[in-house]
C-alpha cells in the first residue's frame, strides 16, 4: 500500500510539474495576459480590458520571463517594432512595472509636440476630427473629449483623444530617439505619462520591450450600473471580446 501511495504522489507531482512547465513556456515565449488598469490608452483600450500580448513579436529579453530571470542577454530573435504598434514594455524607472503605449518614434526619428500636434521628422502628423468621446468614471462623473483619427507615417490610423491643444506636454522640445530606443505615447494624449515626460519615462530601451498587444479576450466595465456581486454579466463588454487591437 505504501508503494502505491508513493507512486500516486509521484504521479501528482509529475503532472503538476509538467503543467507548470507548459504554463511557464507559454507565458514566456507565446502569449501573456494583461489587464488595463488606467485610461491612458483611451479610446483604443478601456479600463477593464483583458488582452493577450504576443511575446514573440519583438524577440525575447529577460523581461520576457517570469520574475525577469536574468538568463537572456540583451535581446534574442529580435524583430524591430513597427510605428503604430501598441506595445507593452517595462517602465524604465522601475522595471517591475508594465506600461502599455503606442510606438510613434523609431530609432533616429525626431519627435516633437507643438500646440498639441505631433511632428515626426519635421512633418506634422495628420489628424481628422471624429466627434466627441464621452467618458464616465466610478463616481458617474462625465468627461467629454474631442476624438480624432490620427494617421502615422506608414499609414497606421488610430483614434486619439484631446482635452485641448494647450495641455501638459502639448509643447515640447524636439527629441531625437537614440539608437536601440523608442518613443511611446498614450492615445489619451492629455492623460498619459509617456516618453514626452523625459525625466519620468523618456525613451524606451529595446531591452524593455515585452511584446505587442494583439487582441482582447475579455472586457469588463467596472463602472457599469449593472455591475455588482450579482450583476457581473451586465458589465461585460461583449462587443470587445476577441477583438483586435490597432
Amino acid at each position: 500500500m505504501a508503494k502505491k501511495s508513493d507512486g500516486g504522489w509521484k504521479g501528482v507531482v509529475r503532472t503538476v510539474a509538467i503543467a507548470a512547465a507548459i504554463a511557464f513556456t507559454f507565458r514566456s515565449f507565446a502569449f501573456e495576459p494583461f489587464n488595463i488598469p488606467s485610461g491612458s490608452m483611451l479610446p483604443t483600450l478601456l479600463i477593464g480590458d483583458f488582452l493577450f500580448v504576443s511575446k514573440s513579436s519583438y524577440g525575447y529579453s529577460r523581461f520576457s520571463l517570469p520574475w525577469s530571470l536574468p538568463v537572456i542577454p540583451d535581446r534574442i530573435l529580435f524583430t524591430e517594432p513597427k510605428r503604430g504598434d501598441v506595445a507593452v514594455f517595462r517602465y524604465p524607472a522601475n522595471t517591475k512595472i508594465d506600461y502599455i503605449k503606442r510606438i510613434v518614434g523609431l530609432p533616429g526619428d525626431r519627435i516633437q509636440m507643438k500646440a498639441g500636434r505631433l511632428y515626426i521628422n519635421g512633418t506634422i502628423v495628420p489628424r481628422t476630427p471624429d466627434g466627441t468621446y464621452v467618458e464616465k468614471d466610478e463616481h458617474n462623473r462625465v468627461t467629454r473629449m474631442q476624438r480624432y483619427i490620427e494617421e502615422l507615417p506608414g499609414g497606421v490610423k488610430h483614434y486619439i483623444l484631446e482635452h485641448s491643444d494647450n495641455h501638459v506636454h502639448d509643447n515640447t522640445p524636439e527629441y531625437v530617439v537614440p539608437e536601440g530606443h523608442y518613443f511611446a505615447m498614450g492615445d489619451n494624449r492629455d492623460n498619459s505619462l509617456d516618453s514626452r515626460a523625459q525625466k519620468r519615462v523618456g525613451f524606451i530601451p529595446r531591452q524593455n520591450l515585452v511584446g505587442r498587444a494583439d487582441f482582447m479576450f475579455f472586457s469588463l466595465d467596472y463602472y457599469s450600473d449593472s455591475f455588482g456581486i450579482y450583476g457581473i454579466p451586465g458589465g461585460i463588454r461583449w462587443d470587445r471580446i476577441f477583438s483586435s487591437i490597432g
